[in-house]
């Protein structure tokens, strides 16, 4: 969603997907409800670019008749063109929670989806979102962390869209699916052959600390879990959580924060996404400065959007074992071959969180 880097003239480019041809956004954006008598008329490229795994094309429209309160532009998201059969899986992910989740949510939590489909035959999909460019900016340039303010914004936002789903009765029927006892056991028994490759490529730089705490892990997995098997206290999760995930209004703007970027969102225990975001992507001094205030914060607002029975100790405790969990963020990693500047610098700041919050005593 960055800013136009240049305008082309009107047209459709033919590698676009024909749902950008006029009479297809005419048709999209009255079912949304943002276009009454008036038609697109026109469609031009303001920008696009790629980020690791999608194609991303800002889309100028043009109308012939009233269009008062239609979007001027949209966001078109697509496969890269390099994964797109090895990740579709992602795509498909993605568009499920544009078209089945994000119209049962509150309003302004995610950019507003206009059409999205996923063709199993041939894996192509595509997302048509709302264009968030001029009125909302990222925090931040990656890896600075963000300022207070920021993160008492972005975790305010990320609490209502966790309350929003907070043991719903739908979870698991439909929507999203539980992960049986049997596939925990069998992503773990995964997860400690990874495990495995990756302590003997790092020899000696991962100490015989590190690799105690991933054998006790490993081996009080099925215990561990038993969190999440409770069926308790869960929500639907973001997966990625960090801060760059978050669109947060410019300056004079009055509107909420936006997630967006779900492709791994999934049904699990709420406080893996404030781990992630704190213990994985912040080193100790930043976190330190915000952890206790975000998560005073994040149970303040659970509570005041009908969130019940779950104490500040238990968010605690919650948070604890999730910084745990997030020790095997950095070796899944590593296993999908994303690069050392990412994973290295993961599992520093996790393991640091691990010892800071004393969460080997969770083992």
């Amino acid at each position: 969603m960055a800013r136009d880097r240049g305008i082309v003239n009107f047209m459709t480019p033919p590698q676009l997907p024909e749902v950008v041809e006029p009479a297809r956004l005419t048709a999209a954006l009255r079912r949304g409800g943002v276009l009454d008598a008036g038609a697109v008329r026109e469609v031009k490229v303001l920008d696009e670019r790629d980020t690791l795994v999608s194609h991303i094309v800002r889309l100028g429209l043009r109308y012939v008749g009233e269009s008062a309160g239609a979007p001027q532009s949209l966001i078109l998201k697509t496969a890269h063109h390099s994964f797109a059969k090895a990740l579709a899986h992602s795509g498909r992910h993605e568009v499920a929670f544009y078209t089945q989740l994000a119209s049962a949510m509150p309003p302004g939590l995610v950019p507003r989806c206009f059409d999205g489909h996923f063709d199993e035959e041939s894996l192509v999909w595509h997302l048509l979102l709302e264009d968030l460019t001029d009125s909302h900016e990222i925090a931040t340039q990656w890896p600075l962390p963000p300022s207070r303010d920021q993160a008492m914004a972005i975790v305010t936002t990320l609490a209502r869209w966790h309350a929003a789903w907070w043991d719903h009765p739908d979870l698991g029927e439909t929507v999203g699916s539980w992960t049986s006892a049997e596939d925990s056991a069998k992503l773990v028994e995964t997860f400690a052959g990874h495990y495995d490759r990756f302590a003997d490529l790092l020899g000696d730089r991962l100490s015989e600390e590190r690799r105690i705490l991933y054998r006790r892990f490993i081996e009080q997995s099925n215990r561990l879990l038993q969190r999440y098997h409770s069926r308790r206290h869960l929500s639907i999760t973001h997966g990625d959580a960090h801060i760059w995930n978050f669109m947060l209004p410019r300056a004079g703007v009055n509107d909420s924060v936006r997630i967006f970027d779900f492709d791994h969102w999934r049904i699990n225990v709420p406080t893996g996404d404030l781990a992630y975001m704190m213990a994985v992507q912040w080193y100790p001094e930043r976190r330190q400065a915000l952890e206790r205030l975000l998560l005073n914060r994040y149970h303040e607002t659970l509570i005041a959007h009908g969130v019940s029975g779950y104490s500040r100790g238990t968010l605690d405790q919650d948070y604890r074992r999730s910084v745990l969990w997030h020790i095997t963020k950095p070796v899944w990693q590593w296993s999908i071959n994303i690069p050392p500047l990412i994973w290295w610098n993961n599992l520093e700041r996790v393991m640091m969180a691990v010892d800071d919050l004393g969460c080997e005593e969770l083992l």
